[in-house]
Formats: C-alpha cells, sequence, structure tokens
C-alpha cells in the first residue's frame, strides 16, 4: 500500500464490489464511505449526510443511483443553474449527476467521471431507468481528467478526492477543466491530529476515506496552491471515528472559484 498503483487498484476493487452488490466490503468505522448516516461526538445522535437535499432532489435519483457512499450534499451548495455543464468526479452510481441534472436542465450537461469500470457500468444502467439525456459517464481519473480546458462551469465531488494519492494533481486537474469564474464544490474527510503509518497502510482505511485524508490545514493549501481564491468552508460535521494517535475526522464542504 506504499505506491499510488496499489492503493488505486485497491479502491478500485473494494468499489467493483461495491458496484455489484457486495455488502460489507468496507468496515463499519462511521466513515464518510461506510454509512448513509454517521454518529457524531454524542452517540445518541445521528447525522444524516442528505438533509440538505430537497425532495424534488431526492425524487430525480433512480432506485439503485445511491449507495450510501457520500459524506455531504455538495450538489446542494454548487449554485448549479440552467444551462451549465457541471463534472462530478468519482461519480460512482450516479447520485449526484442525477440530482445536477434537473438543475441545467436540456440545455445543459452533466458530465460523470469514475475510475472503476463497474461503477460505470452501474451508473449508465441508473440512466437507463431514468429519462435522462444530459449526463454522460466517463471512465477516467482524477488525476488526469477526460474532459477538455476550460469547459466546466462547476465541479463537484463527493467524498472522494481524500482517496486520490495525489490531491495536488488532482486539484490542478479541477482548476485546469474550470472556466474562469467557475466554481468547484467538494465534501471530502480531513483529520485533526495525525495518521499513523499502520493507519496509512490499511487498505480497507483507504477505501473508507481515512488513511488518504489530509488534515483541514493541508488540505486548504493544496486548494490555494492550485491557483483558486474565495475559498470558503461552507459546512462541517465531526465523525466518532478515532486515529490512533487520537484525532478525529470531519467531513467539510468546501468551495472556491477560478
Amino acid at each position: 500500500m506504499n505506491t499510488s498503483k496499489s492503493i488505486k487498484d485497491s479502491v478500485k476493487e473494494k468499489y467493483g464490489k461495491i458496484a455489484n452488490g457486495e455488502t460489507n466490503v468496507i468496515p463499519n468505522i462511521s466513515s464518510c464511505c461506510s454509512s448513509k448516516s454517521c454518529c457524531s461526538n454524542d452517540s445518541n445522535a445521528v447525522i444524516d449526510m442528505t438533509q440538505r437535499y430537497t425532495s424534488d432532489d431526492k425524487n430525480a435519483i433512480p432506485d439503485g443511483a445511491d449507495l450510501g457512499l457520500g459524506c455531504g450534499t455538495p450538489a446542494a451548495y454548487a449554485d448549479m443553474r440552467n444551462g451549465m455543464t457541471i463534472l462530478d468526479l468519482g461519480s460512482g452510481a450516479g447520485v449526484d449527476c442525477f440530482i445536477a441534472s434537473k438543475y441545467v436542465g436540456e440545455l445543459g450537461k452533466v458530465i460523470g467521471v469514475d475510475m472503476t469500470e463497474e461503477m460505470i457500468r452501474k451508473a449508465n444502467e441508473n440512466k437507463a431507468k431514468v429519462n435522462v439525456t444530459n449526463v454522460d459517464f466517463r471512465l477516467g481519473e482524477i488525476e488526469s481528467l477526460p474532459v477538455e480546458n476550460n469547459s466546466i462551469d462547476r465541479v463537484i465531488s463527493n467524498c472522494v478526492i481524500n482517496l486520490v494519492p495525489d490531491k495536488r494533481k488532482a486539484f490542478s486537474e479541477i482548476f485546469r477543466v474550470l472556466k474562469t469564474g467557475g466554481k468547484f464544490t467538494v465534501s471530502d474527510i480531513v483529520v485533526d491530529g495525525s495518521i499513523s503509518e499502520k493507519e496509512r497502510q490499511n487498505a480497507a482505511l483507504w477505501a473508507g476515506c481515512i488513511s488518504g485524508a489530509l488534515s483541514r490545514k493541508e488540505y486548504l493549501e493544496v486548494i490555494e496552491l492550485a491557483g483558486f481564491k474565495d475559498i470558503k468552508i461552507l459546512s462541517e460535521k465531526k465523525y466518532d471515528y478515532i486515529l490512533q494517535s487520537g484525532g478525529g475526522l470531519y467531513s467539510i464542504t468546501v468551495s472556491g472559484t477560478k
């Protein structure tokens, strides 16, 4: 688990199994990628990560598209409008793409990119269930997006960039594909404290959105170094998972403008 390729291969394997309907692929660690609802510090409180989606948003999602793998609701903060072109990074079975499609309308377009073939197949199966003509799913990696320069109005992503080994390259690619004035809105996992080497080497924790997470400070620095301005944390939630260092995990939704 000490190379980018081995990390990606492990993540692909586990998410391929999830797309094929296998359960218990990722440990139930109350992380972003293990359940639709996550516990907060109060053991009696449950955080519903879909709470910002309206009933209309939820009605746009075909059965089988929401696999419960997100850690936020980036589309709810993305200021998407009719005619825009939206890019969803790590689109999975297509849940956020289908929500975005209703905002951009027939004149707009939604592109979903995922590196797992099984997820692309699952997303296209879900697309066939509904009358959606403005969504296109593409196989590809976030560090090398199959998308033209300066072609995207909004980038969204839900608990995926923490899975990418080279986060600087990921945000550089987001900057490349966005139009001037375009924005990204990303929900992701950050840590306070440190992640031990043992945790970094744990394949299940990588797939569970923990081992690849950066500190909040590092995460925001990577975004700034990519060239973005007006960087804002729009929402955050704390999980009950405790790192070996004693640190904690947070889901944040962050935005920035090119």
